[in-house]
């Protein structure tokens, strides 16, 4: 809902930025499974956040700072340190004000060059670890007064089959309870699978004090870029604009979102990538790669099939050639450990040798070399000390680089948390290069999230067996990219390009890798 709003208001010439508060006491998603929260999505500050913020950014084309996602335990730990600094001189340091304070602070931060700040709170109205945040916004909207906020609450209006009937009970309780916090919603936005009838909007806006034109339905749309679109016809720009009394009588400019409907529902062409990794059990764990896959099949009027195939699974040759043999091209994503690493290797062997479109990404690059240094190279029991003692360390640990803010030093006893190469950093690129000619670029600057580097010292041996370093850090210390001339297109990054491609600026290594996809489609 945010990233939508956000992308009618912008259509509408404001200035906007939407900022996550989740209440979980974890300082930030970095240490977390991907199957308990999915992707973490990193911003060029190097901020490990919640995947929400990728939505945002997709959407609104506004890069996301460290300042726009906060959690409670991030809220904890820096009230904690001024305790223990003795910045309160003595004071009891209690949840109002002391918690609530640095909630508005972070709501507020940074938005002097803005129209509007949207801000979500995480969780469902009740939780107990949500309460905090929702006193925080209940004191902010006294202290902005009404004209500068408003409460927009989205709530759940279920179909019950047996019946066949919508039910508002469970929009009636939540509002009930929002409003004995102190929070009266100015707008509902009620999530439904059929379509909301008048009799019930008046019925919801009636019980929960709305106006009836505040009850905006939310069905399932087609598919997400067609969300902005369908919120606008039924008016949840136009009721967010009357709750601020603003005058805009002004149509939004959303042609670039028509024009994204109509790349993605109307496709010219169809290819198949098969990702191997190893969280293919939750989609939402490569939440980025997957919008980014589509953006390059946008530039292309091309319907990007995902195959999610468990590199665990490939246990023999007829395993990886049954599943291999339908792709178009193979992608490996980033990951981390052991698990999975010998089919992933499997796979980029499979790709390199039958001449298929290959893209590896972070662990998948440096599987790529794995591959390389075994199978060419000669390098028989090449490993990665990620995976533990080794003689051959082609992939080893990185304890020093340059970031912007000086030398940068890690070792074994880091902490897991914060602790990796984060954020965005830039490259270069040689001239005669495949990548130098699809960025169009002999410099570029991409997020990073990683704790392994290519190991240096098999440089030669690498290049050897014909995978070129192309992009390397500015210092030549670090290796960026990797890619093998002999093929079609088989290119390893060890940044995160997916985090920077959007539905209506897809990013050209996604661009380039689908229409890699899509010639190979026609060979087939």
């Amino acid at each position: 809902m945010a990233a939508s709003l956000a992308a009618l208001l912008q259509a509408r010439g404001y200035r906007v930025r939407i900022r996550k508060f989740d209440p979980y006491l974890n300082v930030d998603p970095g240490t977390m499974s991907p199957y308990q929260h999915g992707e973490v999505y990193v911003t060029d500050d190097g901020a490990e956040t919640d995947l929400d913020l990728g939505h945002y950014e997709r959407f609104s084309g506004v890069s996301a700072r460290q300042s726009d996602n906060v959690t409670s335990g991030r809220i904890y730990q820096d009230i904690i340190a001024k305790e223990r600094r003795g910045d309160y001189l003595g004071a009891t340091v209690q949840v109002i004000p002391h918690v609530t304070d640095e909630i508005k602070k972070f709501a507020l931060d940074e938005s002097d060059d803005l129209d509007f700040i949207l801000c979500e709170i995480g969780g469902t109205v009740g939780d107990i670890e949500s309460l905090p945040f929702m006193e925080a916004i209940r004191q902010l909207r006294n202290e902005l007064g009404r004209d500068q906020s408003i409460s927009i609450h989205v709530t759940l209006v279920p179909y019950v089959a047996a019946a066949g009937e919508l039910k508002t009970k469970p929009t009636q309780h939540s509002v009930r309870e929002l409003t004995s916090l102190g929070i009266q919603p100015d707008i509902l936005l009620c999530r439904c699978e059929h379509n909301l009838p008048d009799n019930e909007r008046a019925k919801i806006a009636a019980f929960c004090n709305v106006r009836k034109e505040a009850v905006i339905p939310a069905l399932d749309a087609e598919s997400i870029y067609a969300v902005p679109l369908q919120y606008h016809a039924e008016g949840l720009d136009d009721q967010v604009l009357r709750a601020f009394n603003v005058d805009n009588n002004k149509e939004p400019d959303l042609s670039r979102w028509y024009d994204i409907n109509d790349r993605y529902h109307n496709p010219e062409g169809e290819v198949t990538i098969g990702v191997v990794g190893k969280y293919v059990g939750l989609q939402d764990a490569y939440k980025s790669l997957h919008e980014a896959l589509v953006h390059g099949g946008m530039a292309h009027r091309t319907r990007v099939n995902i195959k999610w195939l468990d590199a665990e699974m490939f246990e023999s040759e007829e395993d990886i050639v049954s599943k291999l043999e339908p792709m178009h091209a193979i992608l490996i994503p980033g990951g981390f450990g052991e698990r999975g690493s010998e089919g992933k290797i499997a796979s980029i062997k499979f790709a390199r040798e039958r001449n298929i479109p290959f893209f590896g990404i972070c662990l998948g690059m440096q599987m790529a070399c794995l591959e390389g240094a075994r199978n060419i190279s000669g390098i028989g029991d090449a490993s990665t000390s990620e995976f533990g003692a080794t003689d051959n360390p082609v992939i080893g640990l990185i304890t020093e680089w340059q970031s912007k803010d000086g030398i940068e030093k890690r070792d074994d006893d880091s902490d897991l948390g914060g602790t990796m190469r984060l954020g965005a950093y830039p490259a270069k690129l040689n001239n005669n290069s495949h990548v130098a000619s699809i960025y169009d670029s002999q410099e570029i600057e991409e997020r990073h999230r990683h704790r392994f580097e290519v190991n240096m010292a098999y440089k030669d041996s690498l290049e050897k067996g014909g995978l070129i370093f192309s992009g390397m850090s500015p210092d030549g210390e670090l290796p960026e990219i990797v890619e093998r001339p002999d093929h079609p297109w088989f290119i390893g990054v060890q940044f995160h390009p997916e985090l920077k491609s959007r539905p209506f600026d897809p990013h050209p290594l996604f661009a380039s890798f689908i229409g890699a996809a899509l010639k190979q489609s026609r060979l087939v």
